[in-house]
């Protein structure tokens, strides 16, 4: 028996040059709309934690600003020679230099003197730097930029500013000032308030810190003769011999 063999005919099904191009062209479409989604979630995920970091390094400075400034010690770390006053305390607008103790994760032992400074950034606006010595050994005079690498605590800052308060002679809370005129004592609270510029899209909330210290004790600690005065500066007040009176 013979085997029968078929030949396509000019009638027999199949798919056009066009159909194929159209079904290419969907597939594209497809691709392309699939692609777009999957960048848009990455993007999303991306600016998210960006988002999420932004508001950590912000609480994380809220938290340590607050940390170290409300442990401020009438501790002196230097002292004017021409008038004999300890230096315990100095502020201006955009800088502050104290004695306090550092967290322990950062801490040798013994008090620090610390500084905060509002200074430019080379990618526009103003830095808050934050640099730290052992008050024991450290020497104000002989003091060189160089002695340490300052830790940036936030960037993007549009404006800042240190605000000082202290009490009067009646025992009442003085205005905020930028200017704290007396070295040789600890303000009552520190006011830092920054503005974060609008690319930063977060907000710094201002923080009105209170000391910790008993603020009418630390009026008389950095005043020559003080006691609590770690380096010798201005001299510490010797008892009488015999512990009686002359």
């Amino acid at each position: 028996m013979r085997a029968r063999v078929s030949f396509p005919t000019p009638h027999s099904k199949g798919f056009t040059l066009l159909e194929v191009m159209l079904a290419i062209v969907l597939l594209a479409l497809l691709l392309a709309g699939t692609w777009g989604a999957i960048r848009t979630a990455v993007n999303a995920m991306r600016s998210g934690e960006a988002a999420i970091d932004r508001t950590n390094r912000l609480r994380v400075a809220e938290e340590f600003l607050r940390h170290q400034v409300s442990r401020i010690m009438p501790l002196a770390f230097g002292q004017d020679e021409s008038t004999n006053t300890n230096f315990v305390f100095e502020g201006k607008g955009d800088y502050m230099r104290f004695v306090a103790p550092m967290p322990g994760y950062l801490s040798k032992g013994g008090p620090y003197v610390q500084t905060l400074r509002l200074v430019g950034s080379h990618r526009g606006g103003k830095e808050l730097v934050f640099t730290d010595f052992m008050l024991n050994g450290f020497d104000l005079e002989n003091q060189k930029p160089s002695d340490t690498e300052p830790a940036v605590l936030l960037d993007q800052i549009q404006d800042g500013k240190f605000e000082y308060r202290t009490l009067d002679d009646q025992g009442e809370l003085t205005d905020w000032s930028d200017q704290w005129d007396d070295p040789s004592v600890t303000p009552v609270m520190v006011r830092i308030a920054i503005t974060m510029r609008p690319e930063a899209r977060v907000m710094f909330p201002d923080m009105e810190i209170p000391l910790m210290l008993d603020v009418g004790a630390a009026r008389g600690m950095g005043r020559p003769g003080s006691v609590l005065n770690p380096r010798g500066l201005g001299g510490m007040r010797k008892p009488p011999l015999g512990g009686g009176n002359q």
